[in-house]
């Protein structure tokens, strides 16, 4: 299988041992800013969602609103292959950096890195690097994965793609990229993006909302010009644009909010929140 990524966040942003972790995550799904209950995988789903906005903080914080995605994922069916889009929060690598090779694991087990596809990927957009340091201590990514093995066990493989240029340009070309290459392929693209970060409640909320509403509308673009006009500090405008660009090209035609809610929510401390929202695209 080649070398195996070992999890960077796992015993801090999620529970480090399996049972916990399954624990964690059903906490989740039943929380009450989660769905309300547990998810059940539908095998005769009709495969509609081809891409997802989720959130990456720590479970404690963001796991009932990214709970939403999964919920709704299992109910829509099996995919096959995840490509995995986030934010690059340390700085380190290549500006868009994918790894080809290998696998990663979480204390539920390894995904293995869909080798065909992710060198596929690579020959359709040069800016596209591959670069295993940018994936090391990264978080957005990783944090995703738990959730998908609950729900599909280790029956699928994934793509990482992790974004420190988020311009427009790259943004498009990424989701263009993507677009063409997954065609034939069952398969999803989450976006990995936290939004208003350490703002009082109320700032992030009428500042989420306007990024949320360009999302709705389908608009990379308009997404991108307000996060910059408002100076939201959301932290993957860049991967939520690439996947809405694919997502249109591989027929996505709406996108729908499934829960908002802020790490105040949790906590019940107003001053300074996190913004999280659970979004889909469907056909």
């Amino acid at each position: 299988m080649g070398k195996v990524r070992r999890p960077a966040v796992a015993g801090s942003f999620y529970e480090g041992n399996k049972k916990r972790l399954e624990e964690q995550i059903s906490e989740s799904f039943l929380h009450s800013l989660g769905p309300g209950s547990l998810p059940q995988l539908n095998k005769e789903g009709e495969g509609e969602i081809v891409g997802l906005v989720s959130p990456h903080a720590g479970f404690v914080y963001s796991g009932p609103v990214a709970a939403h995605n999964f919920y709704q994922l299992a109910k829509d069916g099996k995919k096959n292959l995840i490509i995995i889009l986030g934010p690059n929060h340390r700085g380190a690598g290549k500006e868009v950096a994918i790894m080809t090779s290998g696998a990663w694991q979480t204390p539920l087990g390894e995904v293995r890195i869909d080798e065909k596809m992710a060198e596929k990927i690579t020959e359709a957009e040069k800016l596209i690097e591959v670069d295993e340091r940018a994936h090391q201590l990264e978080h957005s990514l990783e944090v995703q994965l738990p959730f998908l093995q609950y729900i599909f066990k280790e029956e699928f493989s994934f793509v990482p793609i992790c974004m420190l240029d988020q311009s427009l340009e790259t943004s498009i070309k990424v989701g263009e990229a993507l677009g063409r290459v997954l065609a034939k392929e069952n398969s999803l693209i989450i976006a990995s993006s936290d939004f208003t970060h350490y703002e009082p409640q109320s700032a992030a909320e009428r500042k989420d909302k306007e990024a949320i509403d360009s999302i709705l509308k389908m608009d990379p673009e308009g997404l991108l010009k307000r996060v910059s006009r408002l100076n939201i500090s959301m932290c993957g405008p860049g991967p939520v644009a690439a996947m809405l660009t694919a997502a249109k090209i591989l027929g996505g035609k709406s996108a729908h909010l499934l829960k908002y809610a802020t790490s105040g929510d949790v906590t019940d401390s107003y001053s300074q929140v996190v913004g999280y929202a659970a979004l889909e695209v469907r056909r």
